[in-house]
């Protein structure tokens, strides 16, 4: 009997690499072929170099103009029926939306929508609000279908797609997130002392809706009474995104010094092993894996007041919430966590339990067996 075959789709070779391999290892432990769909980047030759099958897709994650975007959609149809899948895997917005459409067109029996978050789309910004008019009826067409199984990370996503009537309810299921390795992120032994003077931080793309510009206030506000303190910011600035913070804001704060701009790093297990507390001040976010690779690393949490880091965070026991948008409450909070070591032990030990019980990788590929297995591939 031959393998059932999985196609998993995403507009960014970097989102499958860094955070879906572990899903895909286990998929072909249990039997499947799993196939990569993605555009090219710098991580599609790391796709073949480690034995994974892979094919480029046609897709320019920024653009709006209507002949490329149905360039992508049939780029997608083509590859459905040259395939012949048995269920297509689609991650994040656009692959859903158009990976949703390529499906019917081309006969697929089988379809996930993984949300990773609500994202730009469903924000607050009024070029958003102009988008889900043109968008919103096309989805209404095309996700609430029978083959159509949807995975979202939130109750709060669930009640508002619910809202824009573009789900099943009864084919609807919350997974929190994408696992973290407890062995990969884990504290530092009890022998090891965390870094003095304090490190605080804060890894995201370089966006302004991940509240970058609050965290870089709060560093100026809190280095005004403690010039020894560090604020590391890890990431890069994502292009395709509208909300990209420009590389001229991003020098300014370089050659200001206030934070310690470290683009995108590999050694994030190491880096926040070092930390002394982790910041996330996002306008908006599904469930943060940065702050959950934190917390399994035994980390006190800083975090904007929103639901998906209210997953995570929870108040005045593993960290503190502050509210949306205000770099002082966020400087407070910072130098409340800094001076109150007994009390920052203590929060740190809480996450690391929040995600040993909640949020490990074995948890999480344990629910997308039993999602396979429901949908009938396993």
């Amino acid at each position: 009997m031959m393998a059932k075959k999985i196609c998993l789709v995403a507009n960014y070779d970097w989102v499958i690499y860094n955070f879906r391999l572990p899903l895909v290892d286990f998929l072909i432990e249990q039997g499947l072929e799993v196939i990569l769909i993605c555009p090219p980047g710098e991580y599609s030759d790391r796709f073949l170099e480690g034995g994974y099958q892979w094919e480029p897709w046609t897709l320019n994650r920024r653009s709006t103009a209507p002949w490329r975007e149905l360039t992508s959609i049939q780029d997608l149809v083509r590859i459905y029926r040259s395939l012949k899948p048995d269920l297509v895997h689609h991650i994040t917005i656009k692959p859903i939306f158009y990976g949703s459409l390529a499906a019917k067109r081309a006969g697929i029996p089988r379809v996930i929508n993984n949300f990773t978050g609500l994202g730009y789309l469903f924000s607050e910004a009024k070029s958003a609000a102009f988008l889900r008019f043109l968008v919103l009826p096309v989805l209404r067409a095309v996700l609430p279908d029978q083959r159509n199984h949807t995975v979202l990370l939130n109750e709060n996503d669930l009640q508002q797609l619910r809202k824009y009537h573009l789900i099943d309810p009864s084919q609807t299921i919350i997974i929190p997130g994408d696992g973290v390795d407890l062995a990969r992120f884990s504290p530092p032994d009890e022998n090891e002392l965390r870094s003095e003077p304090p490190i605080v931080i804060m890894a995201a793309r370089l966006l302004w809706d991940k509240g970058v510009a609050e965290y870089v206030e709060a560093a100026r506000l809190v280095k005004d009474s403690d010039k020894s303190i560090r604020f590391l910011l890890a990431g890069e600035p994502d292009p395709g995104n509208p909300s990209c913070i420009p590389d001229h804001v991003l020098e300014e704060w370089r050659l200001e010094g206030m934070v310690e701009l470290l683009g995108h790093r590999e050694d994030m297990p190491d880096i926040l092993r070092n930390a002394t507390a982790a910041v996330l001040p996002s306008y908006h976010e599904g469930l943060p894996m940065f702050l959950l690779e934190a917390a399994a690393s035994g980390l006190p949490l800083i975090a904007s007041d929103i639901p998906g880091n209210r997953l995570v965070v929870k108040d005045m026991l593993n960290g503190i919430l502050i509210p949306l948008k205000n770099s002082q409450a966020l400087a407070q909070a910072i130098s409340q966590i800094l001076n109150e070591k007994s009390n920052r032990i203590k929060m740190g030990q809480e996450s690391r339990l929040l995600v040993e019980k909640k949020f490990s990788l074995e948890v999480v590929l344990e629910e997308f067996r039993n999602l396979y297995h429901k949908i009938g591939v396993l």
